[in-house]
């Protein structure tokens, strides 16, 4: 059975050993997941904030021009979050899956190469996205009924990217059930396991970013892959009853 100590002491090795290499994907990884999009909401919530202090005051405007206005600012913004779901479908997700398989292949090789990072492109790039796609609806529709459902669907679901990065021909229903069953009394100990990096992740933070680029969350990333290898090995399918 695995330990935390031991996935994390793993993951530190694997990162030294290939250091630069690690700190690139998961730069990668950090776009094709949106890891900026905090900072991004808070700034629109400012934004929003000074609107409501008064600093803007539209009311003596005309309607006749603020409608064209507002009518022009929707358009773009629906546009934006258009192209913006394009481009998370289409090449973001398989993006996430080749840098899980990087951090997979980086647990064997001496040297992992980064264009291991294109594997979501090169090996059945359809059916990946298709994967990808529906494996975010189904934890988007859970976190709709509440919180806590979708805490425990995410880590439910937390394997689907691992398992398409070894195999990509896997349909929705298959890589979904998959890792459904292999987290099933896995995901307290997968809580546990993120929640020992705490630590780090306010040390990263107190140093304005710049551990968590070049180290912590590399490490992290490393140590995932040997959380999701320790998962697979000790995984023991239920033979099924006629």
């Amino acid at each position: 059975m695995w330990t935390n100590s031991m996935l994390k002491e793993n993951g530190l090795a694997n990162f030294k050993k290939n250091r630069w290499a690690c700190v690139v994907v998961c730069l990668i990884l950090g776009i094709a997941t949106g890891g900026s999009g905090g900072s991004v909401g808070s700034r629109i919530g400012n934004s929003s904030g000074q609107a409501s202090n008064g600093q803007y005051d539209f009311s003596n405007i005309d309607p006749e021009v603020l409608i064209p206005i507002l009518i022009t600012i929707l358009s773009v913004g629906f546009v934006a979050i258009l192209i913006g779901l394009v481009l998370k479908i289409c090449v973001f997700n398989p993006l996430e899956v080749g840098c899980q398989r990087f951090f997979i292949v980086n647990r064997v090789e001496p040297n992992a190469q980064i264009g291991n990072v294109a594997f979501g492109f090169k090996s059945n790039w359809k059916n990946i996205m298709k994967v990808m796609f529906l494996t975010h609806l189904y934890l988007f529709l859970w976190s709709l009924l509440c919180f806590i459902p979708g805490i425990v669907k995410s880590y439910s679901y937390r394997l689907v990217p691992y398992l398409l990065a070894e195999n990509p021909d896997m349909t929705a229903d298959e890589a979904i059930t998959l890792s459904r069953q292999m987290m099933n009394g896995q995901k307290m100990n997968a809580f546990i396991y993120d929640l020992s990096f705490i630590g780090w992740f306010i040390l990263g933070i107190l140093t304005c970013g710049i551990l968590l680029v070049l180290h912590v969350s590399p490490y992290k990333k490393c140590s995932d892959a040997e959380l999701y290898t320790a998962i697979k090995e000790n995984y023991n399918p239920q033979p099924v009853v006629m």
